[in-house]
């Protein structure tokens, strides 16, 4: 038996608590001994064994593959393992009332000892392990975490029917959070990256350049609506296919297969943030802007959603999707100069001007092979069970082909964002490293088909190098040092003469 407190000990025997009514099972918990969160489900009427619970295991993992259940050695296995020893010596040992306190004595000292003994398996050792045994047995590796959506959805499952939170949540799944997240930062990315004005680094006073609020609020303006033309499209590709999404472990806990969202609240959702979206983006920004984002929507929906299951060419389609945010952001800048008689949709789309938004596009146009045949790669079986034609199982050899040609193509694309002055020399150093390093992961992905872990190394090396490409490019935007240069060192005589030239003229 172990006391609380050394004052204890001069008490009864029965007033002394063992680890098992502390740590036990609730079943086996004293009524005494039960929390705040056990006295509100009695007052709510719910019973302890039927609810789940909020704070589930897998949300405190450091690694979201396992949670250390069923893997051997790990710490609810080793649990296990022990409780059935201490059940079958207690089986073959005589009955009696002392005997069973005693057995259930020693169950729990045995359980607090393996839990001390046992450490958690750390989780980058897991992942060696896992990644050495399915290159020992042949066996497929472990999936991909589970994404925003499928969390939400999990979390909203677990509160009550009427909980606002509830709602929340499950609509919150429905956005994609993650893959909005990163549409919304390519399209900032670019609209930040628009070349500053060779006035504006002299004199910014004599410029009829926006003012700084004005800039600010499109930007707010962007970003919103950007956002919300996001969570239309997403919610429109899960309306259209729950009965597929069900046959697949990375989209089976989406909100509408689950039945958390009905088919008339996300249409009505979809819609709501359509309109508020576009009219965000025509009232900030400009219509050209708009086009591009409502072009988007419906590509995305109506046209790549329903090709999934027709041809290869989807990937393609999707990556042109990817591509469209950056240009969007570009264009919503480079309205903000436009003078009139200047900014129609050609002037903005198809002028000397507008070459840097298309190789901002073509970026992520590029990226989105690498980065989705390694992530295809990985649950090829589940996409084919489907009847998702993905080139990871219709052609894995070109599926790794086509990763590899698009990595070596980041290179030129970046060479050119230099060539055109929208970012400095610095730039080229960081991106020869970035795009360097996940052509290096693509060769290997191509070299060994995806197997040895190459398909996962492909996966996290296309998931750092964009960000470092763009924000690379925030950094080493040209002209954004010049001022501080000025500041510094001061203004050259050359700079003067050359500013007042173009004045006189």
């Amino acid at each position: 038996m172990i006391p609380l407190r050394p004052s204890l000990l001069r008490r009864p025997r029965e007033a002394l608590l063992c680890s098992q009514c502390l740590f036990g099972p609730r079943s086996v918990r004293p009524e005494a001994n039960r929390g705040f969160l056990s006295s509100s489900k009695r007052r709510t009427g719910t019973a302890d064994d039927q609810s789940p619970s909020v704070f589930h295991k897998s949300y405190f993992s450091a690694n979201r593959f396992y949670d250390g259940s069923n893997i051997k050695g790990g710490l609810l296995s080793s649990l296990a393992s022990s409780n059935a020893k201490s059940k079958s010596t207690t089986s073959s040992a005589p009955s009696g009332p002392n005997v069973s306190q005693v057995n259930s004595s020693a169950t729990a000292s045995s359980a607090a000892i393996a839990t001390e003994a046992t450490p958690e398996e750390l989780p980058h050792r897991r992942r060696k392990r896992l990644k050495d045994e399915s290159n020992a047995t042949g066996k497929p590796e472990p999936s991909l975490p589970l994404d925003a959506s499928a969390q939400l959805s999990n979390f909203s499952s677990t509160l009550p029917i009427t909980s606002i939170r509830r709602k929340l949540a499950a609509y919150l799944a429905l956005t994609k959070p993650r893959l909005s997240f990163l549409i919304v930062l390519t399209t900032t990315s670019a609209y930040g990256m628009y070349p500053i004005s060779s006035l504006l680094t002299l004199d910014p006073a004599m410029t009829p350049l926006p003012t700084l609020s004005t800039s600010t609020l499109t930007f707010i303006y962007l970003t919103v609506g950007t956002f919300l033309s996001c969570c239309s499209a997403n919610t429109l590709n899960m309306m259209f296919e729950p009965k597929y999404d069900a046959l697949m472990s990375r989209t089976r806990n989406r909100p509408i297969v689950r039945g958390l969202v009905s088919h008339r609240g996300a249409l009505l959702f979809a819609i709501g943030t359509a309109v508020t979206g576009l009219s965000l983006l025509y009232i900030g920004t400009n219509p050209t802007t708009t086009a591009l984002s409502a072009t988007n929507i419906f590509l995305y929906a109506f046209v790549y959603t329903p090709l999934k299951r027709i041809h290869v060419i989807n990937t393609w389609v999707g990556a042109v999707v990817g591509g469209i945010p950056p240009l969007m952001g570009w264009v919503a800048a480079a309205g903000q100069t436009a003078t009139i008689g200047h900014d129609t949709w050609r002037d903005m789309l198809f002028s000397e001007q507008s070459i840097g938004g298309w190789l901002l596009g073509a970026i992520l146009f590029a990226w989105q092979f690498p980065h989705f045949n390694a992530l295809s790669h990985l649950i090829r079986d589940e996409y084919k069970a489907a009847g998702y034609r993905m080139l990871c199982w219709v052609n894995p050899a070109r599926n790794a082909r086509v990763a590899l040609r698009y990595s070596i193509l980041m290179f030129p694309i970046s060479i050119g964002l230099w060539w055109v002055n929208v970012v400095g020399s610095g730039f080229l150093v960081g991106s020869t490293f970035a795009n360097g390093w996940l052509v290096r992961e693509a060769y290997r992905f191509y070299q060994h088909q995806g197997a040895n872990g190459t398909a996962r190394g492909l996966f996290w090396a296309s998931i750092w190098q964009l960000p470092i490409l763009l924000v690379g490019g925030l950094v080493t935007k040209k002209g954004l040092w010049d001022g501080v240069w000025r500041n510094l060192f001061g203004q050259s005589e050359e700079d003067d003469d050359e500013y007042l030239y173009y004045e006189d003229e």
